[in-house]
């Protein structure tokens, strides 16, 4: 192969995964609902329902009843979690 022929396959696979990565990207992601009581220390996704904190990675410690995470709709009883927090103590 010549230069001009090596660039030109180089080329079009970096325009190939671009346009792959774009639609994966643009893909739908699955219906999904907040789960209280499921989430690690620091892994929840928002603030929490009573007021301790108010952004994500800030829970203290893990299943709190008040911190959530999102997952896949219909799962969290599975996951032993409740789609509402936890009565505040």
């Amino acid at each position: 192969m010549n230069k001009r022929a090596i660039a030109s396959s180089t080329l079009a696979s970096v325009l190939a995964l671009a346009v792959g990565q774009a639609t994966a990207a643009d893909a739908p992601k699955p219906p999904q609902e907040k789960c209280y009581g499921v989430t690690k220390a620091g892994a929840n996704d928002c603030a929490s329902a009573d007021g301790a904190h108010s952004c994500a990675g800030q829970a203290t410690k893990d299943n709190d009843g008040q911190d959530w995470k999102y997952v896949a709709k219909g799962t969290c009883d599975k996951l032993g979690g409740t789609t509402k927090p936890a009565p505040k103590k």
